[in-house]
């Protein structure tokens, strides 16, 4: 697992949309698999910026949902198909044709995790895999003790995860759905690259967690470190709690550009 500490979300976002935006010169037509929340938007605003101004070509990307709430229609607002829409598609002018995700409205939940999971499959599988971490150390909704072998399933959310996301339905907890669709850590593992970003103090004992505890269900996150391709990246105050923060440091500033993250 490489850890790289940046200055601010910023530096990060353009840190992982520089990564982004090298994958695509090789392989056009890269399956990026993306997040929601608020942490990933400067790696989207970033990537739109590259975009925009022609040093970068996502006009043949594909985008893969890594998650989604179980009963909002697809065209609600938080609907994360509306909010990738939103702040991932529109701004890189891609339309849904580029678009794989679950069906959060399906009658067979169960069945339309299967085929999801042969979705990404037939799709040749995630190139590099966008990816948030919950102060509880979940990803995804891969809540603490799920198994680290899971696929794409169904999972009830914490009242933790629900308080947290209660800021995107007005404050309201009671708005927050309280089952969502979610790629099994299983499934994300099977991506090819996996970037975790990581910004502020509420984040720093999750992330010290999963870089350097152990492996363990209870902090879903910490499978990473079973990955062959994982990078971390976290602003100072996420790094806050590491204690080879100065390792850290000195390994990403001895790195050839090259080789990029």
């Amino acid at each position: 697992m490489e850890v790289v500490i940046v200055s601010d979300a910023k530096a990060g976002g353009a840190l992982i949309a520089g990564a982004m935006a090298e994958l695509l010169g090789r392989k056009p037509d890269a399956l990026l698999g993306v997040a929601t929340g608020s942490t990933p938007l400067p790696v989207y605003e970033a990537l739109a910026a590259r975009a925009g101004s022609g040093a970068a070509d996502v006009s043949r990307a594909r985008i893969a949902q890594l998650d989604e709430y179980v009963g909002l229609p697809a065209d609600h607002p938080e609907s994360y198909r509306s909010v990738l829409r939103r702040e991932v598609l529109e701004p890189l002018g891609l339309g849904m044709d580029a678009f794989i995700g679950p069906d959060g409205t399906a009658e067979d939940v169960r069945a339309a995790c299967e085929a999801y999971d042969r979705a990404l499959a037939e799709a040749g599988g995630v190139d590099l895999q966008l990816l948030g971490i919950g102060t509880d150390g979940h990803i995804g909704f891969n809540e603490p003790c799920s198994s680290l072998a899971s696929r794409t399933r169904i999972k009830t959310l914490t009242e933790q995860t629900r308080v947290d996301n209660a800021r995107f339905f007005d404050g309201d907890i009671e708005q927050v759905p309280h089952h969502v669709i979610t790629q099994g850590i299983g499934t994300i593992l099977e991506a090819r690259h996996l970037v975790l970003l990581a910004t502020g103090e509420g984040k720093a004992d999750a992330v010290a967690a999963t870089v350097e505890g152990p492996v363990a269900a209870v902090c879903p996150a910490s499978a990473l470190q079973l990955h062959p391709h994982a990078t971390v990246v976290v602003d100072e105050a996420a790094a806050s709690k590491l204690k080879l923060a100065d390792y850290f440091r000195q390994t990403f500033a001895a790195k050839p550009a090259w080789q990029g993250i």
